[in-house]
């Protein structure tokens, strides 16, 4: 693609330091930028993953308050009487990641997944559990394991005053959607920062030909990481303005370029068990290090894949449980697919976000005109990006 067929992109892409709040900014493959070579699902989002839904409530309160809370929905019924094979994979547990043992030792979710900021994990948490039990069917339930994941939105939202009540998880809740997902500062990302510029919720997918198949495979992340921001193979970071010192000419704290964190969500249709799921799990991190992170010291990198097959779905109260699974060879296609949707979920996180100035100082939105040109001048964009029909 030639610089000049960009030029009414990068008009419309503006950069981090003029991006208004109300900026609609392309998603990474609307820009021509292609990740890997399998196809996306019709919505390029977890939800291609049929049953699953995403809903968010985001908190803004003027420059105090940017933080809130996104809801993954493994399918619409019943968690804890439908449950669904799951793992969880650390690839660095600087984190607060709520049930991860239980789901660990028994290898299920029964309850939907929340995403937040990290001190207000354990009043999401509560407020998940209080809602769970007041549903039909519940009344004598006397165990539940909520799961809910972090990551530390502090420089750009007062997480000292842990603002998420039970009315915002509700609100995640009840807004869930089976189609389109918002992308960028919203729900659990509207506080996030990744590689010093501002981070967010992403989403993309990848759908198996027939012959590998024909299984979908959807991952979202909550991105607040750093690194050097890698695109397509393309070192970008070195065509890019220094975050710290833009923060440092508005005399602000600049932004955390090192330490942070990820929460990454995988589902797929495909019949898995749980030692399968794990396999799934580990080739996010994958595509995580494909952007240009390296899972710092201070970073909680967290990986939850489930499976949705219905003739997989446990029932507790049925003492023989089903395990179908695809075969061992089966599985490359699936980790193909994880680590290129991871990857294209982290850019997009940052494509969609906007710049939020916030409770430390202001993070900018990533300057899509630099990106696009750096990446026009390696030859890696593509003219026709659109999602598979």
């Amino acid at each position: 693609m030639k610089l000049w067929t960009l030029l009414p992109l990068l008009a419309f892409a503006t950069t981090a330091f003029t991006a208004p709040a109300a900026e609609q900014r392309p998603r990474a493959r609307e820009a021509g930028v292609i990740i890997g070579t399998l196809a996306t699902g019709p919505r390029n989002a977890i939800t291609d993953v049929e049953g699953v839904g995403v809903g968010h409530a985001t908190l803004s309160e003027g420059q105090r308050l940017n933080t809130g809370v996104t809801a993954i929905l493994p399918h619409p019924g019943n968690l804890y009487r439908q449950r669904v094979p799951a793992a969880i994979v650390v690839g660095n547990g600087f984190g607060k990641l709520v049930g991860v043992t239980q789901v660990q030792e028994l290898g299920e979710l029964e309850t939907p997944i929340l995403l937040t900021g990290t001190l207000s994990s354990w009043k999401a948490a509560d407020a998940l559990v209080e809602r769970l039990l007041r549903q039909p069917g519940m009344e004598q339930v006397r165990s539940i394991n909520p799961v809910v994941g972090e990551t530390n939105d502090g420089y750009l939202s007062d997480i000292r005053a842990r603002p998420v009540t039970a009315a915002l998880v509700e609100q995640a809740l009840t807004r869930v959607s089976l189609a389109e997902v918002p992308e960028g500062s919203v729900g659990a990302g509207a506080g996030t920062v990744a590689f010093g510029w501002k981070g967010g919720i992403g989403t993309s997918s990848r759908r198996l030909s027939k012959a590998d198949g024909g299984y979908t495979v959807g991952v979202l992340v909550q991105s607040n990481f750093g690194g050097e921001l890698t695109i397509a193979g393309v070192p970008v970071w070195k065509h890019l303005p220094d975050p710290a010192e833009y923060a440092r000419s508005l005399a602000v704290p600049p932004p955390s370029t090192g330490d942070g964190s990820i929460m990454i969500v995988v589902a797929t249709d495909a019949p898995l068990d749980v030692a399968q799921l794990q396999r799934v799990a580990r080739r996010a991190l994958v595509g995580l290090a494909r952007t240009g992170s390296v899972m710092s010291n201070g970073s909680g990198d967290y990986v939850i894949a489930f499976s949705t097959a219905k003739e997989n779905r446990r029932d507790p109260e049925v003492p023989v449980q089903p395990a179908r699974s695809v075969a061992g060879e089966a599985m490359s296609p699936l980790f193909q697919a994880t680590a290129e949707a991871s990857e294209e979920a982290v850019l997009n996180s940052l494509f969609r976000a906007t710049t939020v100035k916030g409770h430390r100082g202001t993070a900018a939105a990533l300057p899509l005109a630099q990106v696009l040109q750096a990446l026009d001048r390696a030859g890696v964009l593509k003219p026709d990006a659109s999602p598979a029909p």
